[in-house]
């Protein structure tokens, strides 16, 4: 064992704006009512979660297990306009954390299918944004994984293609999609800014690049459905740096620590700041640490506080 480590703590990490207003949204309506429902995962940390349902929050996979009257709660991760028509006929309380940033990516889906266009929609199956994003078109908006999935497509007309993407994938990944859709569709449609990949997915990963040259290992908190975690995961892979994706200290396997020297240490949007600090006490358990923060920007969004009631806050 190494008489001592250094681990790099690359910034911004952790908790974005739009979790902690999610989370906030459930924790002020817990203080007011006791007990809440939440449609799935309000953010995909099991931490989080485990902690709002000891103060009664309760998560359900579809509004049919929210009790008639009951206040529902509409995770960060975004809905599908049928999921809103069911909330709305039930009459049921409802509270919309949708993240703003996701509220815009399902916006310009609305816009680009009102003009004509087919919508190619860059994601992951099964995640919950991905399902609510195309729901707002059944049928004209298509999903892209992978550049292969790119040369399968078939569209009406190649005139009229736009794309959009998932908020949460890895950048350098969806610039290869985008790049195959550009060579596909020469008039393709997209967002002024490239991608709509977040702020806070692209700082965590840009971050974490600063350090990778120096690491011998990274450590990344967050929970195994946390898409920007994982990303964070592959985004050390791809340099080359061995990495693991752990829910918390106790997920730690002694043997990764072997033979190293520097370790990266970061956390998903997704993952609570004061696990960052409980796996630093348990990498201190295993020999003397130096901790050195590396700062590569500063985040200052915030969103407005969302009411009963509202559509995206």
């Amino acid at each position: 064992m190494p008489t001592g480590r250094t681990v790099l703590l690359p910034s911004p990490r952790a908790f974005c704006a739009g979790v902690e207003r999610a989370i906030s949204v459930v924790e002020e309506l817990l203080d007011q009512h006791g007990r809440v429902h939440v449609r799935r995962q309000i953010v995909h940390n099991q931490q989080v979660i485990a902690g709002l349902e000891a103060r009664g929050a309760v998560f359900v996979d579809e509004l049919a297990e929210v009790p008639d009257g009951a206040v529902v709660v509409f995770s960060a991760h975004g809905v599908s306009p049928a999921v809103r028509h069911e909330a709305a006929g039930r009459a049921l309380p409802v509270v919309d954390a949708t993240c703003p940033l996701v509220a815009r990516v399902h916006a310009r889906a609305v816009d680009g299918v009102g003009r004509g266009d087919t919508m190619i929609l860059i994601g992951h199956a099964g995640h919950e944004e991905v399902e609510g994003v195309m729901g707002e078109a059944p049928g004209r908006i298509v999903l892209v994984e992978t550049v292969d999935d790119v040369e399968r497509l078939r569209v009406p007309d190649p005139a009229r293609v736009a794309y959009l993407t998932q908020t949460t994938l890895s950048v350098r990944e969806t610039a290869r999609i985008v790049a195959a859709l550009r060579a596909r569709f020469p008039l393709l449609r997209g967002p002024a800014t490239d991608d709509d990949i977040c702020y806070a997915t692209t700082n965590r990963q840009n971050a974490l690049i600063a350090v990778l040259a120096e690491a011998d290992l990274v450590l990344v908190v967050g929970s195994a459905n946390s898409s920007n975690a994982r990303r964070l995961v592959e985004t050390a892979h791809e340099h080359g740096v061995p990495a693991h994706l752990i829910d918390g200290p106790g997920r730690i396997d002694p043997a990764w620590l072997d033979g190293v020297e520097v370790i990266g240490l970061t956390a998903g949007a997704s993952a609570p700041p004061g696990t960052v600090d409980e796996v630093l006490t348990r990498l201190a358990a295993h020999g003397p640490l130096t901790v050195e923060e590396r700062v590569l920007t500063r985040e200052t969004t915030r969103f407005r506080p969302v009411r009963e009631g509202s559509a995206h806050g």
